[in-house]
């Protein structure tokens, strides 16, 4: 019991980061920066909103706060194991990352 709780944790947390690297990807297609923290990417996806329609249609920002939440924040340092809650944020880190990928290859910023 505890070792599939500490797996099921390892998985949260391995989700968060494939949301983070795919963030940073988006952030460094578009400003070219890489950043530092949370609050950081946090901030950059709120300017990538104002200067990209589509990122602000897809709420992007929102999207990834949850994941933090969810993912970060209940699973992986509360603990909170929900099996059901992590097979949907499964899907939604995917879906998260294939908006992502389709923003980047489409719509880069050709100013860096």
């Amino acid at each position: 019991m505890l070792n599939e709780a500490i797996r099921i944790r390892d998985a949260a947390e391995k989700l968060w980061n494939a949301t983070i690297n795919a963030t940073n990807a988006l952030i460094l297609s578009h400003l070219g920066i890489v950043p530092a923290s949370h609050w950081e990417r946090r901030k950059l996806l709120d300017k990538l909103e104002d200067l990209n329609p589509e990122v602000e249609k897809l709420g992007l920002r929102d999207r990834y706060g949850a994941r933090e939440r969810y993912l970060h924040e209940m699973t992986f340092y509360e603990g909170i194991i929900d099996v059901e809650m992590l097979e949907r944020e499964l899907k939604k880190v995917k879906e998260y990352i294939n908006d992502v990928d389709r923003i980047v290859k489409v719509q880069p910023n050709k100013n860096l």
